[in-house]
């Protein structure tokens, strides 16, 4: 075990000592539930002295019962708010780029626009691959270097382009982590920037990052109504042969937000129909792709067929679609969501060690996936309920998704 993970086990035993959940924990520190998680499974690193004695006093312990090395404080650098969400939160925090509008001579970024479309590339692929720690760390910095640019008197359409795009990223990352009211400023603002930009397919990426924001806050009307709007602005172009492959791919993704939103109502009809028409789009798209980071393709709508099976109940059905679908070209996390809704429709059937193994799998793959997706650590408590004798392995993951 590391040194991290180790440390991380240590606050956990001692939090429970003292009979704290990981939120009270959070709120006497000042921070989220989601950071002191983080702490706890070994991802989130915590290496400022005043930061170790702010929780060795919540904990009533000294610094040197949590960590023996702690007795100088480390070098001066920069905050570490930006390796969790806290960081994405406070970039969020407040109107952007203020400094500029009363200072004329702020700094700001002077990178070539190439240079930063090839940073929004690298976080797309941070986000694929459920690494939400690293991101975080990238996104704290960009976000307000970014406001400063655009505020600019010379600001480029494809400056506020680029930011629409990193808002993208950061809604799609803080709505897989639960953290739906920032990720719902987070899609504002990146349908603001798109419409500075002067390219709609930007400003319709951010409408389906709002969409799936207003899942996540168990809102499918507004979800219904923000993806429906959007598509009825892309049907003509798509009817009349003018949609480009990138409109497609949204057109596509959005159908798919419509079936998610009717397999979670029970109504196996429209989620039939909304798939198909997906499938259809997705066939001219072709496999391969990722436009606007939504990874639409034929393989990507199956895994939603396979999730709104599961949602339907028809478990037998989810495993048996799941077994043909290619995942070759797929990220880790598409690979590991497939795989966590494989171990939900084994659930469903009882069948423990199938279930535990596609997790364990899973989380090979997307470990911050696994351990912090809402659905996953269901999953881990009804598999702990039904079984007879918690497996080991079992009792292994629940600890480092901190399911009790």
């Amino acid at each position: 075990m590391s040194d991290q993970k180790i440390f991380g086990a240590r606050v956990a035993a001692l939090r429970k000592e003292r009979k704290l959940s990981q939120k009270d924990l959070g709120a006497e520190l000042g921070r989220s539930e989601s950071w002191v998680s983080q702490v706890e499974r070994g991802v989130l690193p915590v290496d400022r002295l005043s930061t170790l004695q702010t929780l060795a006093d919540a904990l009533e312990v000294s610094v040197l019962d949590l960590r023996s090395d702690a007795v100088e404080p480390p070098e001066d650098g920069p905050a570490e708010p930006g390796s969790d969400l806290d960081g994405i939160r406070l970039a969020l925090t407040g109107y952007p780029g203020i400094a500029t509008l009363l200072e004329n001579s702020a700094p700001a970024d002077e990178r070539p626009i190439d240079e930063l479309r090839e940073h929004v590339d690298r976080l797309w692929e941070l986000a694929h691959a459920s690494a939400f720690s690293e991101i975080g760390e990238e996104l704290v910095t960009l976000i307000p270097m970014l406001e400063r640019r655009v505020r600019r008197s010379a600001a480029t359409d494809a400056e506020h382009e680029v930011l629409a795009q990193v808002y993208q990223v950061t809604a799609a990352v803080l709505a897989r982590q639960d953290e739906a009211d920032a990720a719902w400023v987070a899609s504002d603002r990146a349908i603001a920037a798109a419409g500075r930009s002067g390219q709609p397919l930007e400003v319709v990426a951010g409408t389906f990052r709002l969409a799936h924001t207003f899942l996540r806050v168990q809102r499918p009307g507004q979800a219904e109504y923000a993806a429906s709007e959007a598509i009825r602005a892309l049907q003509p172009k798509l009817d009349d042969g003018s949609l480009s492959t990138e409109g497609k791919s949204l057109y596509g993704a959005l159908q798919l937000v419509r079936a998610v939103i009717s397999s979670r109502e029970g109504d196996r009809s429209a989620t039939h129909m909304w798939l198909d028409q997906a499938r259809a789009v997705a066939g001219d798209v072709g496999p391969g792709r990722s436009d606007f980071g939504t990874e639409f393709g034929p393989a990507n709508v199956e895994i939603h067929a396979v999730t709104a099976s599961v949602d339907l109940g028809d478990a037998g059905m989810a495993l048996d679609l799941a077994e043909q679908i290619d995942t070759s070209e797929l990220s880790a996390e598409r690979r590991s969501r497939l795989l966590l809704d494989k171990a939900r429709a084994y659930t469903q059937r009882r069948q423990v060690g199938e279930a535990v193994a596609a997790l364990l799998e899973g989380e090979q793959l997307a470990p911050e996936q696994i351990r912090s997706h809402p659905l996953a650590r269901q999953a881990i408590r009804d598999l702990m309920q039904i079984s007879r004798r918690t497996p080991v392995d079992l009792q292994e993951l629940a600890q480092r998704a901190t399911v009790a």
